[in-house]
C-alpha cells in the first residue's frame, strides 16, 4: 500500500517540494500510526526546508534531509498502534508532533500523542502543536519559573505569527497586560486575541518608556542590549525565534549571548529551545477546550499546494497560522 506526501529532494526553497507516492509506514514500538486529517507549516518548517542555519545542519541533515516528508504539527485519526502503545485505539481523534505530517500517514511517537476530545476541530487544531507549545514554555520562563502572574506587563514581539498568536491569547488569559509588536495591518487580529496595546514593528524603536516584566522574542533582529533596556530590573527576556541574515547561525547567536550574559546582570536572559511534550499539549488543549485559547488559521491549503503556502508564509502574508489539509 501507499500514500500520498509531500517529500523534500534537498536543501533549498519550495522547488525541492513534490507530492510523491511513499510505501505506508508503519509504528514501532512505542509509537502510533496516524491518518492525517490536517497539518500545520511554520518557520521551523521552513528552516528544515533549507538546511539553515548551517549550525542545525547536525540535527536536519549534512547533505540531505533526515526528515524527507515535511511538517511536525498533525491531527488525525489511529490508524494502527504499536507494540507497547496503551490508552490508544484505532479510530481515536489524536493531536501531536510527528517527524514528517504533510502526508496521508504519519507515525508519531506516543509520547507525543494527545488525544482530541470531540468538541475541537481537527483541522483548526492542527495549528496547536509546534507553536503553542513554544508559546506555552516560553511564557512559564518567567519569574524564574514561575510563569507569568496577574498583572505583569508582557511584551509579544512577532505577535500576529504562529507562536506569537498563542503567546499573547495565554498571556492575557493570565492576568497579564499584553502589548504585541506585529505590522499595522496585522495589529487588529492581535488586539483581537487579546493584547491592550499594539506597536507597528515598522514605526521605529520600541522603547516608548514602559518596561516589562517579560519580553517574549518570536521576530525581528533586535540587538540584544536593546532588549534588555525593555525590562525591568528583575525581568526575563525570552529568545524564541527571530531573524537573521547570517547563514551560519541565523538569530542563534543571540541566544548563546543571551545565555553568557544572564549570569552578571539582574535580569534572566534566555534561549528557549520548545520540547515536544504531550503533557504541555494535554495543557494547551485544556486551554482551548475551555474557550481561554483559539488557534489563529489564516488559511487552508490541499496537500498539493503545500509549497504555496510556505510561500505564502514566509512573504509574511499569513496571519496566524497556515494549515494543510490532507
Amino acid at each position: 500500500m501507499t500514500m500520498r506526501a509531500v517529500v523534500q529532494r534537498g536543501f533549498g526553497g519550495t522547488e525541492q517540494l513534490s507530492v510523491q507516492e511513499l510505501p505506508d509506514p508503519t509504528p514501532g514500538e512505542g509509537e502510533v500510526l496516524v491518518r492525517v486529517t490536517a497539518a500545520a507549516v511554520d518557520r521551523g518548517t521552513w528552516h528544515l526546508l533549507t538546511g539553515l542555519p548551517y549550525v542545525a545542519r547536525p540535527y536536519v541533515g549534512l547533505r540531505s534531509p533526515r526528515f524527507p516528508v515535511v511538517g511536525r504539527d498533525v491531527s488525525g485519526t489511529v490508524a494502527a498502534v504499536g507494540a507497547g502503545v496503551t490508552g490508544y485505539a484505532v479510530g481515536d481523534r489524536v493531536l501531536g508532533t510527528a517527524d514528517g505530517s504533510c502526508a496521508e500517514l504519519a507515525v508519531v511517537p506516543v509520547i507525543r500523542l494527545v488525544p482530541l476530545p470531540e468538541g475541537l476541530d481537527p483541522v483548526a487544531s492542527a495549528a496547536l502543536p509546534i507553536s503553542g507549545l513554544t508559546a506555552l514554555q516560553g511564557l512559564a520562563k518567567a519569574h524564574r519559573g514561575d510563569g507569568v502572574r496577574t498583572g505583569d506587563r508582557v511584551l509579544v514581539i512577532g505577535a500576529s505569527g504562529g507562536v506569537g498568536s498563542y503567546a499573547v491569547q495565554l498571556a492575557a488569559a493570565a492576568g497579564a497586560e499584553v502589548t504585541g509588536v506585529a505590522s499595522a495591518a496585522k495589529a487588529d487580529l492581535v488586539r483581537d486575541l487579546g493584547a491592550t496595546r499594539v506597536l507597528d514593528y515598522a514605526a521605529g524603536p520600541l522603547d516608548d518608556g514602559t518596561r516589562y516584566d517579560l519580553v517574549l522574542v518570536v521576530g525581528g533582529s533586535h540587538r540584544l542590549r536593546d532588549l534588555r533596556r525593555l525590562l525591568v530590573r528583575e525581568g526575563t527576556l525570552v529568545l524564541a525565534g527571530g531573524e537573521s541574515d547570517n547563514r551560519l547561525t541565523a538569530g542563534a547567536h543571540r541566544q548563546l549571548l543571551a545565555m553568557l550574559w544572564s549570569p552578571f546582570v539582574p535580569q534572566q536572559l534566555l534561549g528557549l529551545m520548545s520540547r515536544e511534550s504531550g503533557e504541555d499539549l494535554a495543557a494547551l488543549v485544556e486551554h482551548v477546550a475551555e474557550g481561554r485559547l483559539r488557534p489563529a488559521v489564516d488559511r487552508t491549503f490541499p496537500l498539493s499546494q503545500t509549497p504555496e503556502a510556505l510561500e505564502e508564509l514566509i512573504a509574511g502574508r499569513v496571519r496566524g497560522k497556515a494549515v494543510i489539509t490532507v
